[in-house]
């Protein structure tokens, strides 16, 4: 039974900073491309970041880069999402999805999906 599980979000003030967390079980996770979308009220869910199997390559959302940071520890079977200088619509819930072998930034390539975890920024 595949699992993947989010951690790390919060309320927290703009500016702030988070790190993100998804632990995947069930899976070889190095086998696993993975990503990062997120989901605001009443909006639909977005591409945020993904990141190859190995780590060698990360792509990101125009309206995210330069500010989040996709990163992988295959020893751990945890991806991560760094997220910096947090601005208020950045407000959705966060999930995570593992995608087998191949990198993509539509949802619906991904196999498996998180429950999702809340980031609020408050101004």
């Amino acid at each position: 039974q595949v699992q993947l599980v989010e951690s790390g979000g919060g309320l927290v003030q703009a500016g702030a900073s988070l790190k993100l967390s998804c632990a995947a079980s069930g899976l070889t996770f190095s086998d696993y491309a993975m990503g990062w979308f997120r989901q605001a009220p009443g909006k639909e869910r977005e591409f945020v970041a993904a990141i190859s199997w190995s780590g060698g390559s990360a792509y990101y959302a125009d309206s995210v880069k330069g500010r989040f940071t996709i990163s992988r520890d295959n020893a751990k079977n945890t991806v991560y999402l760094q997220i910096n200088s947090l601005k208020p619509e950045d407000t959705a819930v966060y999930y995570c999805a593992a995608d087998l072998l191949v990198v993509a930034t539509s949802s619906y390539e991904y196999d498996y999906w998180g429950q999702g975890t809340q980031v609020t920024v408050s101004s």
